[in-house]
C-alpha cells in the first residue's frame, strides 16, 4: 500500500509556473517536468512531454524499461516539433517514478530528482544531467564558483534535445516505511539535504510533507518554480 501527494508553487522568480506535475495513484505514475526558461516553448514542452509519457505507459500491457524509453523517445519527437514550429528553444526535464509488479521504475532525463529515505538514510537515486554534475565529479571548478553556478543551467540531456538522448531507466525495490520524493530543481537546489531528510522522516501525511518542502523552498528565497511529489510505502 502506498500513500501519495503532490504540490507545486510558482515562487518569486518567474511570472508563471513552468513545472508540470502528473500524479496517478493506482498504479502509481508520478511525473515531474521542468521547462527550460520562461518562454512559450518551455510551457508547451513540459505539458506535452508529461502527457505523452503518461499516455504511452498507460497503454502498455506490461511496464518495463523498453516501454519507458519508448515513451521518452516519443516525447522527444513531439517536443522537437514544437521547437521547429516556434523556431525557438522548446525543452524540459522529465523525471518519473512508476509502479510495477516488481517495485518502482525510475525514468530520468535532466536535473529533476528522485530521493529515497529508507531506515533513516536519505539517498539521491538519480544523476543530474548537467555540466555542474560532471564538474563536481571531475573537480573542474570550486563548488561555490561562478563557473559552477553557471554549469547548473547547462543541461547535457533533456527532452527536446536535437540528438534525442535516451533517459536513465532503472528499477528499485520498495519496502514498507520507504519515503520517495520526486522533485524539480526548485526544491533540490533550495532545500538542504538535512531539511529533506528531516521532513521525509516525520510521521505526518504525504500532503504535510509536500507542504513543508514547498514552504522550505519559499523560505530559502523562492528563486524557482518548486514541485514535489511524496510517496510513502506502508
Amino acid at each position: 500500500m502506498i500513500e501519495v501527494a503532490a504540490g507545486s508553487e510558482v515562487g518569486n522568480r518567474y511570472r508563471a509556473n513552468f513545472d508540470v506535475v502528473h500524479l496517478a495513484r493506482s498504479p502509481l505514475v508520478a511525473v515531474v517536468a521542468d521547462g527550460m526558461g520562461d518562454g512559450p516553448g518551455s510551457a508547451r514542452a513540459g505539458r506535452v512531454a508529461v502527457d505523452t509519457f503518461a499516455e504511452w505507459i498507460g497503454s502498455a500491457e506490461v511496464l518495463d524499461a523498453t516501454v519507458l524509453r519508448d515513451a521518452v523517445a516519443l516525447a522527444q519527437q513531439r517536443v522537437g516539433e514544437i521547437g521547429r514550429q516556434l523556431q525557438s528553444l522548446a525543452g524540459c526535464t522529465l523525471t518519473a517514478l512508476t509502479e510495477s509488479a516488481a517495485g518502482f521504475w525510475i525514468t530520468q532525463i535532466g536535473d529533476s530528482r528522485v530521493y529515497r529515505l529508507r531506515d533513516g538514510l536519505l539517498e539521491l537515486l538519480t544523476v543530474d544531467h548537467t555540466m555542474a554534475w560532471l564538474g563536481a565529479v571531475h573537480g573542474w571548478y570550486p563548488f561555490e564558483s561562478r563557473a559552477a553556478a553557471a554549469a547548473r543551467y547547462h543541461l547535457t540531456r533533456y527532452v527536446g534535445h536535437g540528438a534525442h538522448p535516451e533517459p536513465d531507466v532503472f528499477s528499485v525495490t520498495v519496502r514498507a516505511g520507504d519515503r520517495y520524493l520526486v522533485c524539480s530543481d526548485g526544491v533540490a537546489e533550495q532545500v538542504r539535504y538535512e531539511q529533506i531528510q528531516d521532513i521525509l522522516g516525520r510521521n505526518g501525511s504525504p500532503e504535510s510533507m509536500v507542504r513543508l518542502l514547498l514552504d522550505a523552498a519559499e523560505a530559502a528565497g523562492g528563486n524557482d518554480n518548486a514541485t514535489a511529489i511524496v510517496v510513502v510505502a506502508r
